[in-house]
């Protein structure tokens, strides 16, 4: 078998597989690389020795079963036999569940969260987006601070388990959606810097030393970023990859990273009739990162819409703190501009940020689809201090109009795990982190952090806690008792009407027209001959929706159809559909 690994700086590299040591030569047609053979199988264990120093994983390990210090293991990805016949989901009209392994099932390994998928495919999603799942110290984590860039996390099910994920994903009509970290990598189990020059003091990021994107030796590291991608998307089947924090890969070369890395997924998805696609998540609020190429963008599929979410979060429990006090002015008008132009900060003035934010999208330009809408995610949720989701914070009324609102807007729908029946348990912030100094540190880190914002020290959940994590995982008997059970009918019935309405799919961001009345808390929006209305209010609202013949499609509480006035009698925090043709 054929070993080789990128190490520019040595002056001897050594290979150590299956117990046997053996020196590699240079590689004469590239720069930086050694290579050799060596007697190997599925399984068999080696990593790579720098200079006769300590045997180190393999920078492009596609198994580390003892972790990310122990060594890498070979995998033969032709071993694995697929079963399901799968042509692929594309983008366009897909609605996406973010999940976390985990936690999405107390035992959080991949077989027992594809027993599970049943309850997704019943739902209505098209996509299940998985959190990250490289490998990580200890047992359980976000994901995020993963090292092994093409390896899979050995307690969740390794390799072998996730191929059965998406397997089974797949059989039931699913996508697969995997969330990848280019930005940074964790800081226990890293060895990249001793192989090669993968970072760079050039740039800095909230992580310290940035990826090497355009510095010296950045050839390699883009190639490497670039491959790890391609292989989630080809060894695994996955459908589409969560970019995180794009914002954070500082690139000054005059082809961007993204670009480079969307050119190479969509020659992958012609050479293997699979429609491929990337979501970035991105603060910028810059359309280049969603404008196709041949348009002088990155051409990155679609991105996550944080704006959206906070004008959503803002109107429904009037918090008003950091980022959303941008929004909270005035919440209805901030959802209504979102509703239509995609973006709240497109070159406005951002108080939080304390400078002018953001560019106007072309409507005529950009579907609505490369948008994704959300009344919650991971982050959102995560990281406030308790964990706390929306059923924490506010009624089942205003679920109601949330899920109204981000199931029928313009924009690609994502849920996170959960929120479909008003998930009663918390979303906290935990780590498994082995290392005894870094344990200690986040710890205290956390609850540093939140104490600057008022809260108590006992009141922040310790990361480190083994019930922090517990009291994350969802109770999967909730869903079928109430109030529960009447939440979970709520997202059936909105899934389907997206389904049967092609109104609610229309990629045209500017076909969409909103009233809304900041004062008395009601919003209505039309796309094409279905109106959505909401009343964030307390009291009955009379909404102004026009004398046409109208017929109830959805409504969180009874409601009758306007009368000859054109008015709208909308219960208090509630939410209906209409068809007015």
């Amino acid at each position: 078998m054929q070993f080789e690994v990128w190490a520019p700086q040595a002056g001897r590299v050594t290979l150590r597989c299956d117990g046997v040591t053996r020196a590699l030569e240079r590689d004469p047609e590239r720069e930086g690389w050694w290579r050799g053979e060596a007697e190997a199988h599925d399984g068999s264990r080696y990593g790579f020795a720098l200079d006769d120093g300590p045997v180190l994983p393999d920078p492009r390990s596609r198994r580390q079963p003892d972790g990310p210090d122990g060594l890498s293991a070979v995998v033969d990805h032709d071993r694995y036999m697929w079963t399901a016949e799968w042509s692929g989901r594309p983008l366009p009209g897909a609605v996406l569940y973010e999940t976390h392994v985990g936690t999405y099932t107390r035992e959080g390994t991949f077989d027992a969260a594809a027993e599970r998928l049943g309850h997704l495919a019943d739902l209505g999603v098209t996509h299940v987006e998985l959190m990250p799942v490289c490998p990580f110290p200890g047992r359980h984590g976000w994901g995020y601070e993963g090292v092994c860039l093409w390896a899979v996390h050995e307690p969740y099910g390794g390799p072998e388990g996730l191929k059965r994920f998406v397997d089974r994903a797949h059989a039931l009509g699913l996508g697969v959606v995997l969330d990848v970290v280019h930005n940074h990598l964790g800081p226990s189990g890293n060895y990249l810097p001793q192989f090669g020059p993968y970072f760079t003091d050039t740039h800095h990021t909230p992580w310290g030393a940035a990826v090497n994107l355009d510095a010296p030796g950045s050839d390699e590291v883009r190639a490497y970023l670039v491959e790890s991608a391609l292989a989630w998307l080809r060894d695994y089947r996955i459908d589409g990859l969560r970019l995180d924090a794009v914002h954070a890969l500082v690139d000054t070369r005059a082809r961007h990273f993204l670009e480079e890395l969307s050119q190479a997924v969509d020659e992958l998805a012609a050479d293997t009739g699979r429609p491929l696609f990337l979501i970035a998540e991105s603060d910028l609020n810059d359309p280049r990162v969603i404008t196709p190429r041949e348009n002088g963008g990155h051409g990155i599929h679609a991105q996550w819409n944080d704006d959206f979410h906070h004008a959503l979060h803002t109107a429904l429990t009037g918090e008003s703190q950091g980022y959303y006090a941008d929004f909270a002015r005035a919440p209805l008008k901030a959802l209504a501009k979102t509703l239509t132009h995609g973006f709240f900060h497109d070159g406005t003035y951002s108080s939080f940020r304390g400078r002018h934010h953001g560019r106007p999208l072309d409507r005529t330009r950009v579907a609505a689809h490369r948008l994704l809408g959300y009344s919650q995610t991971h982050d959102q949720v995560g990281n406030r201090a308790q964990g706390d989701r929306l059923a924490a914070l506010v009624s089942p009324g205003l679920l109601a109009c949330a899920a109204a609102l981000t199931l029928t807007a313009p924009f690609t729908p994502m849920l996170f795990m959960g929120e479909e029946w008003a998930a009663g348990t918390p979303w906290q912030f935990f780590t498994d982190h082995t290392d005894p100094e870094l344990a200690k540190a986040v710890s205290e880190g956390r609850r540093r952090e939140f104490a600057a914002h008022g809260w108590a020290e006992q009141d922040v959940p310790d990361p480190q806690d083994p019930a922090t994590r517990d009291r994350s995982c969802l109770d999967w008997s909730e869903p079928e008792r109430e109030p529960h059970a009447r939440t979970l009918a709520w997202y059936r019935q909105l899934l389907t009407l997206r389904r049967e309405q092609p109104d609610l799919t229309d990629p045209d961001l500017a076909d969409t027209k909103v009233a809304y009345d900041e004062d008395r808390r009601w919003l209505a929006f039309r796309r094409g001959d279905v109106r959505v209305a909401v009343n964030l209010g307390p009291e009955p609202a009379d909404i102004p929706l026009g004398s046409r013949e109208a017929q109830i499609l959805a409504a969180w509480e009874p409601v009758d159809t306007p009368g000859a006035d054109g008015l709208l009698r909308l219960p208090g925090e509630s939410a209906v559909v209409l068809l007015q043709e």
